[in-house]
């Protein structure tokens, strides 16, 4: 079976690919999965980079799409020839967070996507949308469920809302196309005059260059007559969070997702404080918010926009690809 492990030190350069045994037949409760296609997230890139420590000959990837192949005993909910997609935290059933960080996270505390087949339990996995590839599915689990969670599950997004997107990765475009869906105003953000053509062709009805607006925030309020925006969906972190204060509706909420642009800084606690805004921090989520996804996607019809396509052998370069900032949605790896 091939497969991507890291080596020590953990750089691009070191990535490489090994033969490993096949994976093992299913067990009780459990189901084989050929992989077909997994997809990049910027967790994986801090993985591979050595941004998160991780011992050496682990398997990266967190996404991870492909076809049962066999099932254990007591499996009913899959069958031989389904095509599933993982799940980020495979113990988080549902409910609210839980503890243990990312102990278990698929290539990150276990072994990832980066190979040929897996055998797991069967909960590790949810069918994919009607209709979708493997390498679309493979979208889903951390960037499309993310943006889920940040509007649905704890924004509780509603039509006529308004929504604040950032930059043109993966969970940005699934923030902008969900919100679409519901019914809510897109406010997007972008240093490209060219991805902002783009993400007004999706469907964003306000396009902001913020290499251009040092004041985006203010810019992002004023788009809405003044009131201020009901949701953000904040990616850069420190560095953009009090713009997006200055963007955000008395007592909106903040979805804070990402650490582009910065893991720590100052906080305007008296902008936030006037503000009354609900700022929560969203890593991902359960599988029942990903089945509810996937039921949303199925009504809806939402497709995932993917960038370009690597093999795995590529996956170097697929990360160098990510690392440029050229991308618009996700980069794909076909397994």
């Amino acid at each position: 079976m091939q497969a991507i492990q890291i080596s020590s030190p953990a750089t691009l350069d070191t990535l490489r690919v090994v033969d490993l045994p096949v994976a093992l037949a299913p067990g009780p409760g459990e189901i084989q999965v050929r992989l077909q296609a997994s997809s990049l997230n910027y967790h994986d890139y801090a993985v591979v980079t050595g941004g998160i420590p991780i011992p050496a000959g682990r398997i990266p990837l967190s996404d991870g799409a492909g076809e049962v192949i066999a099932l254990g005993e007591g499996v009913t909910q899959f069958a031989v020839g389904d095509l599933v997609v993982s799940t980020f935290f495979p113990d988080w059933i549902e409910g609210g967070p839980q503890d243990g960080g990312f102990a278990n996270v698929p290539g990150d505390g276990v072994d990832g996507y980066a190979r040929q087949a897996i055998t797991v339990p069967a909960h590790w996995f949810t069918h994919v949308p009607r209709g979708y590839d493997a390498m679309e599915a493979a979208t889903l689990t951390c960037a499309g469920l993310t943006a889920w969670r940040a509007l649905v599950v704890e924004g509780g997004i509603k039509a006529g809302d308004s929504v604040l997107v950032q930059g043109t990765g993966g969970v940005s475009i699934f923030a902008l196309q969900f919100a679409k869906a519901m019914g809510a105003t897109v406010i997007a953000t972008s240093s490209s005059d060219e991805k902002l053509e783009r993400l007004k062709a999706m469907g964003a009805d306000h396009l902001i260059n913020y290499r251009g607006d040092a004041k985006w925030g203010s810019t992002a309020k004023k788009l809405t007559d003044g009131r201020g925006v009901d949701h953000v969906v904040e990616i850069g972190g420190a560095g953009t969070l009090p713009q997006s204060l200055s963007a955000i509706r008395v007592g909106g909420h903040i979805s804070l997702i990402g650490v582009l642009a910065g893991v720590q800084g100052p906080v305007p606690t008296a902008l936030l404080m006037g503000k009354q805004a609900r700022v929560i921090g969203v890593t991902v989520g359960s599988r029942r918010h990903q089945l509810d996804m996937i039921a949303a996607i199925n009504a809806t019809g939402i497709r995932p926009v993917v960038d370009m396509r690597f093999p795995l052998v590529e996956l170097a370069n697929a990360f160098r690809h990510q690392e440029s900032g050229r991308h618009f949605g996700k980069i794909g790896i076909e397994i």
